[in-house]
């Protein structure tokens, strides 16, 4: 199976990072954030990729050329022709289909223009800037036994502000908000058949909207519940704390160095 990646938009909530490369180009540790989507996957056997690129799409593609000699040592030999020589290569087993999307595409549009690449065979899909320990495998059981057109994996997410207990017209008490006072909200990690592609309808849809609605509604929208860890990426601070995890050795999402 093919893993389908939403990279093309503009980032405009970190913008201070996006206004030179796409947001899942912006890196945790040394790896932009798409690396680490693509090393959850591989973990798991998925190690055949297709890109949305839009925005910027030339630096993904520039990375993904370069990724030799990024993850090489390198002699550049002038004496000899300029010849150069790597040592100990080494890369993931991975085909990367990068495919450009269109700048102004909705997430919908964008799925719906990489149809050729995942042909009519089911697929995974995710967002470029979430990661998250979701176990893939079982994800795709719980798809195959559903026997929906689609499944996405919803997860209940850490609040950033205080929740007050009131009694009357007062405080009774105030407390850090819990993952029990939030709802599942939907944060990617999809798989996706075929049949999908019947509910997009050009460059304009987001999948967010009406053909998630309307799945729903055919009842072919399963809902994998994750208990685990999920991060997105959205602002300076969301990036902070990534990389605050990755350097404290507390990446929960780091499953292939357990």
């Amino acid at each position: 199976m093919k893993a389908v990646i939403l990279a093309g938009g503009f980032g405009t909530r970190i913008s201070e990072e996006s206004h030179l490369k796409p947001k899942p180009m912006i890196e945790i540790g040394d790896k932009p954030i798409l690396w680490h989507i693509m090393k959850l996957y591989s973990y798991y056997g998925v190690n055949d990729f297709v890109i949305c690129a839009g925005y910027k799409q030339h630096v993904i593609k520039e990375w993904f050329a370069n990724y030799y000699i990024y993850n090489s040592d390198i002699t550049f030999d002038f004496t000899n022709g300029e010849e150069i020589i790597v040592h100990k290569q080494f890369s993931e087993p991975w085909k990367v289909t990068v495919v450009d999307t269109g700048l102004e595409t909705q997430t919908g549009g964008r799925i719906r223009r990489i149809r050729k690449y995942v042909k009519e065979e089911p697929f995974f899909m995710t967002y470029g800037d979430g990661v998250s320990d979701v176990n893939i495998g079982e994800l795709l059981d719980f798809h195959n036994k559903s026997g929906c057109a689609a499944t996405m994996t919803v997860a209940k997410l850490e609040g950033r502000f205080g929740v007050p207990d009131l009694e009357g017209d007062y405080v009774k008490s105030f407390r850090e908000k819990s993952r029990e006072d939030m709802g599942w909200v939907n944060v990617g990690y999809m798989v996706l058949e075929p049949g999908v592609f019947d509910y997009l309808e050009g460059d304009g849809t987001v999948f967010e909207g009406e053909p998630l609605e309307r799945l729903a509604r055919d009842r072919e929208l399963a809902c994998f519940k994750h208990q685990g860890f999920w991060k997105c990426m959205d602002t300076k601070r969301d990036m902070a704390q990534l990389e605050h995890l990755w350097q404290a050795g507390e990446a929960s999402w780091k499953v292939w160095d357990r």
